[in-house]
């Protein structure tokens, strides 16, 4: 007799069958980020803890650098990609290990649904659980740094571009080390030298912007980045997955 795996997305295999039936693409990739999102609600603990690490970490560097406007408002960009970076990583590791242990990957790898979009759905639950709503709060902590208002905007949209950068990227990272143990270091080693162009280009556009030069060259080229990112790094994810589940 068959029964479904716990945390399961999909239906289980009808009795007599040796195949699970076909299921349309769209609605079992719609199924599992709901499911991702819904399951990252019921943990707000963890959306919390990374929320207040990034605004912890950003707020200690005016506090030990002193009242120097001219100071933080060239520092400010960096430090918040930074704090982004290390805010994000925070539930990348979480990515697949939890639905390794209780089979849900299996039935992924299983299912007649592509499997990079089935990581791509993925990726776009991290991102919204984190990225999004650290890009949304960065305006408030750019407060801190006495940034002009046309360089808050930038500094709020280069986040809104390169942090589904670091998704994407970090998920190549979570596949490559699921069911390592203690992986979280090897994960950031993975992990940190793919994204330093984005923290290059994130932070340089809101430099440029502040010394009044153009942002155009750097918000293209993580247009470009992100562009190519959404095609590659779910390929990437869904090969590493399979060969860690052989």
């Amino acid at each position: 007799m068959n029964r479904d795996l716990p945390g399961s997305v999909l239906p289980p295999l009808p009795l007599g069958e040796g195949v699970r039936p076909a299921r349309p693409t769209w609605p079992t990739i719609r199924a599992l980020f709901l499911r991702d999102l819904r399951i990252a609600l019921r943990r707000r603990a963890d959306t919390a803890a990374a929320l207040c690490f990034f605004i912890v970490v950003v707020s200690l560097f005016p506090l030990a650098v002193g009242p120097e406007p001219a100071l933080l408002r060239t520092m400010a960009p960096g430090v918040v990609w930074v704090a982004a970076l290390l805010a994000s990583m925070l539930s990348l590791g979480r990515l697949f290990a939890d639905d390794q242990q209780d089979g849900t990957l299996e039935q992924l790898l299983l299912s007649p649904a592509p499997l990079p979009l089935l990581v791509l759905a993925k990726m776009a639950t991290h991102w919204l659980v984190s990225g999004l709503l650290l890009a949304l709060i960065s305006p408030l902590l750019a407060l801190q740094f006495g940034l002009s208002a046309t360089a808050t905007a930038v500094l709020a949209l280069s986040l809104l571009l390169g942090t589904p950068l670091l998704s994407l990227i970090g998920g190549i990272g979570a596949a490559l080390t699921v069911g390592v143990r203690n992986a979280g270091v090897l994960l950031s080693l993975l992990v940190l030298p793919l994204v330093a162009p984005v923290l290059i280009f994130g932070a340089g556009a809101v430099d440029a912007a502040g010394a009044g030069l153009g942002i155009t060259a750097h918000f293209s080229l993580l247009g470009a980045m992100l562009a190519l990112a959404l095609f590659l790094a779910p390929l990437a994810a869904a090969t590493a997955l399979r060969i860690a589940m052989e």
